[in-house]
């Protein structure tokens, strides 16, 4: 690697990140195309463009293509999907040489775009070293391709001794602002967001992505709720867009139904254990429905039941310099819990991150 692939490969993954919550449920890709050190062609992916950042950069480039080297955080398509293979379009336009981050996790492509392209006399190189930052870039994209399931993200706020909420006043914020301002561009980072009808019914939230940042759909809402107890008066009810769906069991009133469908609010009947709603159930819903990320945001109860029902992926805790103590407040997951420290639910690939003075992120995958 050069330092000039190197800065070119940047640039890629720069233009990459444009497509935040405009290129789901496709990933995230940046294209820089560079003849004899001038860049003469640039695209960033959007699925609403449809067009792939390549063909956005051969595009810009025309003739200028020939002899050229693509940058890239992604390997080139080789499948007719919506559009055309890339790795064709690259071959017919003359690209000599190809760089990119990483292999597509789409098992239809899985290096069979570099195999395409080095058959037809084009180089091809693997950037190992840039990996890493491609991988996390799709891992949403990643992990819907191979399972045709949202990743899903358990992300709260809690003290240093792991309390989510007090007993009495639940006034104010655990975390502070810049740690709220972190959670938005969480929350714009994902397809739909989760809670229960307990977080719903105590702090009558909104549950929106309130960044401002463009994207392509808005943040789909999410709320379990089995009895159907959503207040008609409610900001989430009263601040549906087409963006709210509610997760209820056939159990629940036939009557509230009728109310909420009549404000044209759609329903999902999710049956699971003990009268709950099953929260496989409409994970794979939601993968049906192309959502390629889902962040639960939840209370102590329903964090617990998506743990154990072993559709979290990924944590996200957000870590304040405050200890509140007693066995009343709530802990990040209530419920029955596991028994013994061998049972323990386990976490991987952790990292610490500073997000304010004295405040940390820790993220970290479920075994």
């Amino acid at each position: 690697m050069t330092a000039e692939d190197t800065r070119y490969l940047d640039e890629s993954l720069e233009l990459a990140y444009r497509g935040r919550a405009l290129a789901s449920p496709n990933p995230m890709v940046g294209a820089v195309l560079v003849r004899d050190g001038i860049v003469v062609g640039r695209g960033a992916h959007t699925y609403a463009g449809v067009q792939h950042a390549e063909m956005l950069a051969l595009e810009q480039s025309g003739a200028r293509a020939r002899g050229a080297t693509l940058y890239i955080n992604l390997e080139p398509c080789s499948h007719q999907g919506r559009t055309a293979p890339c790795a064709d379009a690259l071959i017919a336009a003359g690209v000599a040489r190809v760089v990119a981050a990483m292999e597509d996790p789409n098992p239809q492509v899985s290096g069979a775009g570099f195999a395409r392209l080095a058959a037809a006399g084009v180089r091809v190189e693997r950037a190992g070293e840039f990996e890493e930052r491609a991988r996390r870039l799709n891992e949403a994209f990643a992990h819907f391709i191979r399972t045709g399931r949202p990743l899903v993200t358990l992300k709260t706020a809690l003290t240093l001794d792991g309390k989510i909420s007090a007993p009495d006043d639940n006034s104010g914020w655990i975390t502070s602002r810049q740690a709220r301002d972190h959670v938005q561009q969480v929350r714009h980072d994902h397809d739909a967001i989760l809670t229960g009808i307990g977080t719903v019914l105590a702090d009558d939230c909104l549950l929106t992505d309130r960044s401002e940042l463009p994207r392509r759909l808005p943040l789909l809402r999410v709320v379990v709720d089995s009895q159907l107890r959503l207040g008609m008066n409610s900001k989430i009810v009263e601040s549906f867009q087409d963006d709210l769906v509610i997760a209820t069991t056939s159990a629940a009133s036939s009557q509230r139904r009728a109310q909420l469908e009549a404000l044209g609010i759609p329903m999902i009947t999710c049956d699971g254990p003990a009268g709950r709603v099953g929260l496989p159930a409409v994970v794979e819903w939601l993968g049906a429905e192309q959502k390629t990320s889902l962040v639960l945001e939840a209370g102590a109860k329903l964090n617990w039941a998506a743990l154990e029902a072993g559709v979290v992926d990924k944590v996200l805790l957000y870590y304040a310099p405050k200890i509140l103590g007693g066995l009343e407040s709530l802990p990040l997951a209530a419920g029955p819990g596991r028994r013994s420290r061998s049972s323990a639910i386990l976490l991987r690939d952790l990292r610490t991150m500073p997000v304010a003075p004295d405040e940390f992120l820790v993220e970290a995958w479920v075994r």
